[in-house]
């Protein structure tokens, strides 16, 4: 470390990772053995996307199911564009995964026999779905969490903003999208106490920060998914991809005006709950032979319909029939939340609607986890390893990030010695800027990328409605980038930031998909031009 003053501080690492997911932990957990470890998180260790995963983490650990089963069910929910040496390899390395969890101290529900107490959930033909009750990620979280905080390799930084990976650029050298030697030092990064921007050098960068469901007006993410890895790493000129597969729950709970959107897990579904429409009739026979248990795309749309039918603002998910004991047994976390608000599920129904859930494009890695940028891994939902296609089978993300942490920790432990940091680095240059005095013109701008996404570039989408979505997000662009150049760096300035660079990507990406598939559903093709957008010319 150069202990520098201001924002000229330096931090060096062997291994600096960014989020504090299943991705960035268990990633960490695997280097630590072999240097220091930087985890960065933008607020406190346990407040990921990983946490608030209530179903499960998918793998074949039973005798009725084989790899053979998983592979095809993957395949058939992502539309057979996912890759399928990919498929076959997350699915194959998944059981070896499990017992690591498992080794570090996670937690699974058993039967009465011992084995592993599994659940069936949308797109599986097979009951495949390790849980604990109905907060299993929260139970992963916790058990990773346990082993970081005793490990000395380790420094945790918690309230600290990810703001800008350090390439080339920050020596001078001009860097063009398709380059391809560009290479990551490490990132800069924004004490939130103090103010301090921090150099963090690194010869290894793991970008674990998540999705972006706060694209949204309605999402089951934290306030934390704002897209910033996906940001960072286009600013930088990495490669992203499959970013117009935004992946919607069919079913969180209605509660209108609360964010985050409580999810009510596709496990109750596996496990027998109906969907009805506010008349009481089930409907998912009119869209899919496969009802309740249909891939979510299916489902969303499915409710998005009726909804759209009907003229109303929710469907409802019909859980009476089932043993109440059995239910609430399984589901405490859900029977408790809907008694707080005085819906008992054993006897009355619950309102559900569909809410932005994952993101399945990301920032394209090859099987190391590597992307673009050398020296710069991915893993989690930030993520596009080619596993999830046009759309995510339930509970295969989980897995999905834990083995690619695996696999980019065995080839980084290979490279960080191979990489030698540049001298003459600049620390974070604020010369010229002043404090923002009016957070009107950054909380107005979210809730207007939040309204042109949801109203434009939502579960159904045209051409017509993308173009507006376009122009109205390029005005956003320039307001706010005028306002970064100006203003001393701010996490809420940093995250409109990103939310209007990931908004875009999605847009691009839902532009040049010339068909409906998956998660992209759109009703027409007319011709959008969208090279021009100021967006896509962005430089860090």
């Amino acid at each position: 470390m150069d202990n520098l003053s201001g924002h000229a501080m330096k931090l060096r690492y062997d291994f600096l990772v960014l989020g504090s997911g299943i991705a960035g932990l268990s990633f960490a957990l695997k280097v630590a053995p072999y240097g220091r470890v930087a985890v960065v998180t933008k607020t406190k260790l346990d407040d990921t996307n990983t946490r608030y995963a209530q179903g499960g983490i998918a793998a074949v650990i039973c005798d009725s199911d084989n790899y053979d089963k998983h592979v095809k069910d993957t395949l058939r929910a992502g539309c057979n564009i996912n890759d399928p040496e990919v498929v076959e390899m997350v699915v194959k390395e998944a059981p070896a995964q499990i017992n690591q969890l498992v080794h570090w101290g996670v937690q699974f529900d058993t039967n009465a026999s011992g084995k592993y107490d599994l659940a069936k959930e949308g797109g599986h033909t097979e009951h495949r779905i390790l849980h604990y009750k109905d907060i299993t990620g929260y139970e992963i979280q916790r058990g990773l969490m346990n082993q970081i905080k005793n490990n000395p390799n380790i420094h945790i930084f918690e309230n600290h903003f990810s703001i800008d990976l350090i390439t080339q650029h920050h020596l001078g050298r001009i860097i063009t999208r398709y380059d391809r030697d560009i290479e990551c030092y490490g990132a800069y990064v924004l004490d939130k106490k103090s103010g301090v921007v921090k150099t963090f050098l690194a010869p290894i960068t793991m970008m674990a920060t998540g999705g972006s469901g706060n694209l949204y007006q309605n999402t089951t993410n934290p306030d934390v998914a704002t897209g910033d890895g996906i940001a960072m790493v286009y600013r930088a000129k990495g490669l992203i991809e499959n970013m117009e597969f935004v992946q919607f729950h069919p079913t969180a709970f209605y509660n209108q005006g609360v964010r985050p959107a409580f999810l009510i897990t596709e496990a109750l579904r596996g496990f027998g709950a109906k969907i009805r429409n506010c008349k009481g009739e089930e409907f998912m026979k009119k869209y899919d032979s496969r009802l309740e248990l249909a891939p979510r795309d299916i489902v969303a749309r499915a409710i998005d319909q009726e909804m759209k039918i009907h003229g109303d603002d929710y469907v409802y998910l019909d859980c009476r029939h089932i043993d109440p004991k059995k239910l609430v047994a399984h589901f405490p976390n859900i029977t408790n939340h809907c008694m707080k608000v005085g819906i008992d599920i054993t006897k009355d129904m619950i309102p559900v609607v569909f809410a932005a859930h994952y993101q399945c494009g990301g920032v394209k890695v090859d099987t190391n986890g590597e992307s673009y940028i050398k020296y710069l891994y991915a893993a989690g939902e930030v993520s596009s390893t080619g596993l999830h296609g046009a759309n995510r089978l339930a509970s295969n993300s989980l897995i999905e990030a834990v083995v690619y942490a695996d696999r980019a920790a065995n080839h980084a432990i290979t490279q960080f010695k191979k990489h030698e940091i540049p001298t003459g680095i600049p620390c974070w240059n604020d010369d010229g800027t002043t404090p923002n005095e009016e957070m009107v013109l950054i909380t107005q701008s979210v809730k207007e990328v939040q309204s042109i996404m949801s109203n434009y570039v939502g579960i159904v989408r045209s051409n017509l409605r993308l173009d507006r979505a376009l122009t109205r997000l390029e005005i956003n662009y320039q307001e706010t980038e005028n306002l970064f150049r100006r203003s001393k760096v701010i996490p809420e300035l940093c995250e409109l930031r990103n939310l209007i660079n990931v908004g875009y990507l999605v847009m691009k990406y839902a532009i040049r998909r010339k068909e409906s598939i998956g998660l992209h559903y759109t009703i027409d093709y007319p011709p959008v031009e969208i090279d021009n957008s100021s967006v896509e010319k962005q430089e860090l």
